[in-house]
């Protein structure tokens, strides 16, 4: 903010949020505009449009030699973009990377990356030069068709916008992060974008689904198979905003005897597949899909990824499914299309928006390039004009030449209205004029001359007419058309010389009339345009090399949840815990009983019969569930794992409960404060190594009590070994809290919490082992949230019900 516009009066505080603003707005519009958002007219942004800009300065022509990558972008940063050249590598190597874009618009030499995620090599190292696409973005560029502007120093110009002969924006796609707003943009075919830009011209008010019959989606470099719903994807392009979802493809392999094999061939655009590999490792470690026994990565050129089942019997459309949603086999690709309209708005918009804005580009081009056209055919037609009056003139002008001691101001001064006309050559006769037009009348030829020249009549002469204002001008020569005939070498006095001229004038006078009714007609524009793009489908349509379709639609169908029953064998198991918290999963149902090792100063506390098909739930002293699968528990050779690598279960956090899921079931969890609720057993499944809360705790109060629901009434037993029975009922449903208050106390906490049948009575395990029942509980009956009476006679010391 510039001093004078500082109110002295105004508050510092106000003053600095002002100052503030301003330098963030400044900011912003400088990141959406010369950083982040590409334009809708060549599809670039101004990095990108300066590196091609610059290797054309180096004439670095598709058919020309390679020059260092470090040369290209030093002096792209040093006169275009003064950004850093690390930066203006990374993006000149992504335009190389045939897996990131559709159409290369750079020829690498080198290492420029792979579909790995390995970097280029560093730009010493590398070569480059433009591609053929590269080179039609920028055809035309010095024929004045776009505005330059100063570069960064004011040294240099650099255009604003590239001529751009196809949809760039759409055909390689954009990605960007600005202020506030994003652009994300996938690739397309040049087929398909070139033929929805033909209907568009025959029909500029076309509606957006008959686009999608030319251009049914995206079609991305590394291919892959979109099974977005048409409706969506419909959606998508007439909104400018949506997804598509995308699939690796693959094929069953047979390897005889009933064993297969799946191969990927293609992987989802944008994901790296050293990467993939490694996630697909880290499922098959984790057991999170049983079925999958082993992956391997056997590429070379293409993409080969082997991926073995554990079994024959194993259906293949399971397998996929699993591996849809817990790798990158399938991604979303989202769409933004939020681009800079004529470079300075930015907007989001829908695909005939896209379109329609490089179309308008197009003929402005056109427009400009033919203007340009023009002037330089005026430019020559004045030259030739002049030598051809030289022509007709030779004697006169070579005296002039000879003896005069300023030839130029004689010739410009000379009076050629009377020159000698005899040795007039052979002209065009008004016939000749009117065939090459195909039925245009003569008179329009009048728009052939500069408007400062003399108009053109038509003066006899024996059998023919010729222009007498090509003859020269009443008073002399111009000072173009006078150093045009002092810089004529002697060689072309021939009379060949002389017809080529008079040829010469004729075609550009027939191609300047040409040019005018092309800028006086809107209809002829549109159908050179059309040609145009009709000349760029054949270089790089479908019937060149890897101008084909690559990504292919499918129908998706719904993955649905399998059973862990499906996808591994079901096998007996024996789950041991420790009270330190290391398990592990012993083979087969061994006796209860038995004596186990454990590490030193380590015991057993949780030991029960499972399946491998079976989940456990996990109960910390934090109040949160955990979830495992039987399966992926290690072996019981050993002394097994801790249970806190597996989960993220805190170290001040300790084991409550470990059980195996029942679906169906309803527990009971308390805190060490009394407080507690019952929860259905299928609300508490973790989906994540997290875990789940449920039971909120605070301070020093821990999660004390988790068990199964079983009976009508609740008992609780504090540590000052009161005992309190009360209705189930009186027990909120919930799925997650701090619950309600069992039993009251006055000093210490809740020591056990059961549920049993009031008509079967409490039943507890006394000193000796034995399992004691007691009917008559009238006396420890009472409302929720009691104290209590003194437990029963025969009570365990440890205050437990079990």
């Amino acid at each position: 903010m510039s001093d004078d516009t500082i109110d002295p009066k105004m508050n510092p505080t106000e003053t600095l949020r002002r100052a503030l603003g301003e330098r963030y707005l400044t900011y912003a519009l400088s990141t959406i505009m010369h950083r982040a958002l590409p334009d809708a007219r060549d599809g670039l942004k101004p990095v990108h449009r300066r590196i091609l800009y610059a290797m054309s300065r180096l004439k670095l022509s598709p058919k020309g030699g390679f020059l260092k990558s470090a040369k290209i972008s030093g002096d792209t940063m040093g006169d275009f973009h003064p950004h850093g050249d690390a930066a203006i590598y990374d993006a000149m190597a992504r335009l190389a990377q045939d897996f990131n874009v559709r159409y290369p618009l750079v020829d690498g030499q080198g290492n420029f990356g792979n579909i790995d995620g390995d970097n280029p090599a560093a730009a010493r190292y590398t070569e480059a030069r433009m591609t053929a696409a590269a080179e039609a973005m920028l055809e035309g560029l010095g024929e004045n068709v776009v505005d330059f502007r100063p570069n960064y120093d004011g040294r240099l110009e650099e255009p604003s916008v590239l001529p751009a002969t196809f949809p760039n924006l759409l055909a390689n796609g954009s990605s960007g992060i600005a202020v506030g707003m994003a652009t994300n943009i996938p690739p397309h075919n040049l087929e398909e974008l070139i033929g929805a830009c033909l209907h568009l011209i025959k029909a500029p008010n076309a509606r957006d689904e008959t686009l999608l019959e030319y251009i049914p989606g995206p079609d991305f470099p590394t291919g892959g198979v979109i099974v977005e719903p048409k409706e969506n994807i419909a959606e998508a392009y007439r909104t400018g905003k949506g997804g598509f979802r995308l699939r690796c493809k693959y094929e069953v392999e047979d390897l005889g005897r009933g064993q297969w094999q799946v191969i990927v061939t293609e992987i989802p655009y944008q994901v790296q597949k050293s990467k993939l590999i490694e996630k697909l490792a880290e499922v098959i470690q984790t057991k999170k899909i049983p079925i999958l026994a082993d992956v391997r990565d056997e590429s070379a050129d293409d993409i080969r990824i082997v991926l073995e089942p554990k079994s024959k019997n194993v259906d293949v459309e399971v397998l996929m499914g699993m591996l849809y949603r817990n790798s990158d086999l399938e991604t979303r690709f989202s769409l933004n299309m939020n681009v800079l309209i004529d470079g300075l708005t930015p907007k989001v918009c829908s695909l005939k928006e896209v379109l329609r804005a490089f179309l308008d580009h197009r003929r402005d081009v056109l427009i400009r390039r033919s203007r340009y056209r023009v002037a330089k055919i005026d430019n020559r037609l004045e030259v030739l004009s002049g030598l051809i009056t030289a022509f007709l003139n030779l004697d006169r002008v070579i005296d002039i030449i000879r003896y005069d001691d300023d030839p130029k101001a004689a010739l410009m001064y000379e009076d050629w209205s009377t020159a000698h006309q005899s040795a007039i050559p052979r002209a065009m006769t008004e016939a000749d004029y009117k065939s090459p037009l195909a039925g245009v009348d003569v008179s329009s030829l009048s728009l052939l001359v500069d408007e400062d020249a003399i108009a053109p009549t038509w003066a006899e002469d024996s059998e023919r007419k010729v222009p007498s204002s090509y003859a020269g001008r009443e008073n002399g020569l111009s000072d173009v058309q006078a150093e045009a005939i002092l810089n004529m070498r002697l060689r072309s006095l021939r009379r060949l010389e002389e017809e080529a001229l008079v040829k010469e004038r004729d075609e550009l006078m027939l191609e300047r009339a040409g040019l005018e009714d092309l800028l006086d007609s809107e209809d002829l524009q549109w159908k050179s345009i059309a040609e145009q793009l009709r000349e760029t489908r054949k270089l790089f349509g479908s019937g060149v090399e890897g101008g084909a379709r690559r990504t292919t639609f499918a129908e998706a169908g719904e993955v649905e949840d399998v059973p862990l029953e499906a996808m591994i064998d079901k096998e007996p198991i024996t789950v041991v815990c420790s009270k330190m918290g290391w398990i592990r999963a012993m083979t087969g149902h061994i006796d209860l009983s038995r004596e186990l090792k454990f590490k030193d100063g380590d015991e057993g506390r949780f030991i029960f019969h499972a399946q491998t098909t079976d989940r456990l739930l996990v109960f910390g002293s934090n109040g949160r569930f955990y979830t495992l699968g039987a399966s992926t528990l290690p072996g019981g050779r050993g002394m097994g794992e801790p249970l806190r690598l597996m989960v993220d279960l805190p170290n001040e956090a300790e084991i409550t409960a470990l059980f195996i899921h029942q679906p169906g079931n309803k527990l009971l969890v308390a805190s060490s404060a009394g407080d507690g609720f019952v929860v259905p057993e299928n609300d508490v499944i973790a989906q994540t190594r997290a875990g789940k809360q449920v039971l909120n705790v605070k301070g020093d109060v821990r999660a004390k009590v988790c068990s199964t629901v079983n009976g009508d009434h609740v008992a609780c037993v504090g540590e000052n070994r009161k005992v309190l029975l009360f209705p189930l009922e009186e027990l909120p449903e919930m799925g997650r809290g701090k619950g309600v208050r069992l039993q009251k106390y006055k000093d210490g906490g809740l020591s056990d919490a059961t549920t049993f049948t009031l008509e079967d009575g409490l039943s507890w395990l006394d000193p000796a082992g034995r399992t004691r029942t007691e009917t008559e509980l009238a006396e420890w009956t009472a409302k929720r949230a009691g104290t209590g009476r003194m437990a029963p006679r025969g009570f365990p010391r440890d205050n437990t019900f079990t």
